[in-house]
């Protein structure tokens, strides 16, 4: 699952993001991905790899860095250091609506970038980087004989893969700066370099300068015949999940995947601190979220408690045409219900308040195989003793206790 999302950068302008979310689960961490020079959040590289870090349990924040996709902002007047400043502010939103990323994942420029920032983001356990520069000026040979001309002119117009962007010498002086493999040195945190052997863009020997200058814990993962972009899928999918891999080492799990399962009949449900309402619902060995939509003021992640309601009516209600179509040995294919809820005025209720709203549950079954009228009513019939049914509509009560 995805969401877009928007926050404030360093210099106020508006920063557009994604946020890929695990399904069914909490995140067992919070990742923020830099994309690459002069590309978006929504390059292909970058949706891969965020879903594929979500689908094995991760959270990730992909975002345009100011000026580039759909950020606001001018891109002539950004440099290696707003980018920096952009990834705090990045991480800063996630602090406050979810939790603080424990890894960053930079590709290209932006692997030198969260190498350079990394320690500045106490929360980060973990850095693992794409094709990325020893140095981040790197970049500047690729403005080839537009840099006499960003010299003299104080800016060019530089062809990169393929778009016009604008080049002021105030980044080539900020770029030519940046210290990235001393910050490798200082980085005080694992850190993981993947690099193609046959990369044309930021050629192999970059790769062996971070991984020299940096400190242990630290791992090399070559990508074979990856292209710098990893425009191939495979090779994406493949170091998204090395990247997972690799981080079990050294991020912790949620601190609710190492409780034991809950007594049998008993669910218990806490909230996992992560947005607003998200809540970690737990019952047996089965483990699921629950929060309200965004226009409650939740993020979306899981059904609202509502919709368990409406899931156990459902199930419930197909699972007990199915016994009773077994026992009777009816040819029964298959049953699906459709249900939906809402507050209705107690027009029919004779004591009622006339203001009163009660709750009403409408419930459609389909039911498939080679049944005749008269057994069809009869399920529809049976349909009403389904127990989650009969508790709905009895006066249930509820003990309450303080733990």
């Amino acid at each position: 699952m995805d969401k877009t999302i928007q926050f404030e950068g360093a210099e106020g302008q508006q920063l557009a993001g994604k946020l890929d979310l695990p399904t069914g689960q909490p995140p067992r961490a919070m990742v923020l991905f830099a994309h690459c020079f002069s590309c978006s959040k929504d390059i292909a590289a970058a949706r891969v790899i965020a879903r594929t870090l979500a689908q094995a349990g991760y959270g990730v924040l992909r975002f345009d860095f100011t000026g580039l996709g759909a950020s606001d902002g001018a891109f002539e007047d950004t440099n290696f250091s707003t980018n920096l400043a952009d990834i705090e502010s990045a991480a800063g939103w996630l602090a406050d609506h979810y939790e603080a990323p424990a890894m960053l994942v930079g590709h290209s420029l932006g692997g030198a970038a969260v190498v350079a920032v990394a320690s500045r983001l106490a929360s980060v356990k973990a850095v693992a980087t794409i094709g990325a520069p020893s140095d981040a000026d790197h970049v500047i040979h690729s403005f080839g004989s537009r840099l006499d001309e960003i010299e003299q002119r104080g800016e060019a117009e530089v062809d990169l893969a393929g778009r016009p962007f604008k080049i002021k010498q105030q980044f080539v002086e900020d770029v030519t700066g940046a210290k990235v493999r001393e910050a490798a040195a200082d980085l005080g945190r694992a850190l993981l370099v993947m690099h193609s052997p046959l990369d044309q863009v930021v050629g192999i020997e970059n790769a062996s300068g971070l991984f020299v200058a940096a400190k242990h814990p630290k791992s090399f993962l070559s990508l074979g015949e990856a292209d710098h972009l990893l425009s191939r899928k495979s090779d994406a999918i493949y170091a998204a999940n090395m990247i997972a891999a690799w981080a079990d080492g050294y991020l912790d799990a949620p601190a609710d995947s190492k409780q034991p399962a809950p007594a049998s009949g008993t669910m218990i449900v806490s909230e996992t601190g992560i947005g607003k309402f998200q809540n970690l619902v737990r019952t047996g060995q089965h483990v699921f979220l629950a929060d309200e939509p965004v226009s409650f003021g939740g993020d979306d992640t899981g059904p609202n408690p509502y919709d368990f309601v409406l899931a156990g009516l459902g199930s419930c209600t197909a699972m007990t045409l199915r016994m009773y179509a077994g026992r009777k040995k009816w040819p029964l294919d298959q049953v699906s219900v459709s249900l939906s809820h809402a507050k209705e005025h107690a027009d029919d209720c004779v004591d009622c308040d006339p203001k009163s709203r009660i709750d009403v549950f409408d419930r459609t079954i389909t039911i498939l195989g080679d049944l005749d009228e008269t057994q069809r009513q009869r399920l529809l019939e049976i349909a009403d003793k389904c127990p989650v049914h009969r508790t709905l509509e009895a006066n249930a009560h509820i003990r309450t206790h303080l733990a």
